[in-house]
């Protein structure tokens, strides 16, 4: 793999034969933080690469089915690319074996894109041919003949990601148990049992970013070790739910009106991820709606 400069962009050809993987490790590079494009037409990327101001890594799925494609097209680009300064260009190439392709698009039935009707073994022996030369000038090159999902995975993350690691990022939210859970929650914590400020009418029309409020919430003195012990789970949970490849985590806190106690805990609990090394965003989803209300 090419030395990269300190603050050089990566640019990542994802080629080989189709049923390799090629989808499936433009995702896990779209999780490491790359921009990634399939099947751009090649004679498109200058443009693509003089319109962009920022450093964000890009990763281009290329094969036989792109427009203008040949793979001394590719070859050629390669070289052009290796040229300008502040570009990385590097080839991935996924490889797998002929009876393992046969076996996987047998069990999915999809069609072959080179195959003529009912030859599929002479697609994929025609691609592979094809696709030769730049098998022979990858920089990296994965077989995943013998690799699931998971592993393949930790192949690419360990050429791309960065420091080799993968990639979680963790949404924390608060929620009214009033208008239901959010959808596609992972982790939910209620905070009825907290002292509720609603019935304090100098806080009632506050809410959980106002110091008044959060101080009411965290007086209660089973504030202190419930918020601990749902840092503790998470700090246990989170990278295990990494490993095993989830690139999204969401954890809820819900109280009666979503105002008060869970926008707190909501609050709390998101700074205390981030000073522990996780990537967290936050969203009050009541607080939220009264915006677009008020607007």
């Amino acid at each position: 793999m090419t030395e990269q400069e300190p603050t050089a962009r990566r640019v990542v050809f994802v080629t080989g034969p189709s049923g390799a993987g090629r989808s499936s490790a433009l995702n896990v590079l779209e999780d490491a933080g790359f921009e990634t494009v399939d099947n751009l037409p090649l004679r498109l990327l200058p443009d693509l690469l003089e319109g962009q101001s920022h450093n964000r890594p890009l990763a281009l799925g290329i094969d036989p089915r792109n427009r203008d494609f040949s793979t001394m097209n590719v070859i050629d680009l390669l070289g052009q690319l290796t040229g300008v300064a502040g570009l990385v260009p590097e080839l991935l190439y996924l490889d797998c074996s002929t009876d393992v392709l046969l076996r996987r698009y047998s069990e999915t039935r999809r069609r072959h894109p080179l195959a003529p009707e009912d030859r599929l073994a002479d697609g994929i022996t025609r691609e592979l041919e094809m696709l030769g030369p730049l098998r022979a000038r990858a920089d990296v090159l994965i077989d995943t003949s013998d690799l699931n999902v998971h592993q393949l995975r930790s192949e690419v993350e360990q050429w791309f990601a960065p420091g080799g690691q993968r990639r979680l990022t963790v949404s924390v939210q608060s929620f009214s148990y009033k208008r239901g859970l959010p959808r596609s929650v992972d982790m939910v914590f209620d905070c009825r049992f907290l002292a509720n400020p609603f019935w304090i009418p100098e806080l009632r029309a506050l809410n959980g970013t106002d110091a008044a409020v959060e101080s009411y919430v965290q007086d209660d003195p089973r504030f202190s070790e419930f918020a601990d012990k749902v840092l503790d789970l998470s700090l246990l949970l989170l990278p295990a739910y990494r490993d095993e490849g989830k690139s999204y985590l969401s954890i809820a806190f819900g109280c009666t009106g979503g105002q008060h106690r869970s926008v707190v805990m909501a609050q709390r609990h998101a700074l205390r991820l981030a000073d522990n090394g996780w990537q967290v965003s936050i969203r009050h989803r009541e607080l939220d709606l009264r915006k677009k209300e008020e607007a």
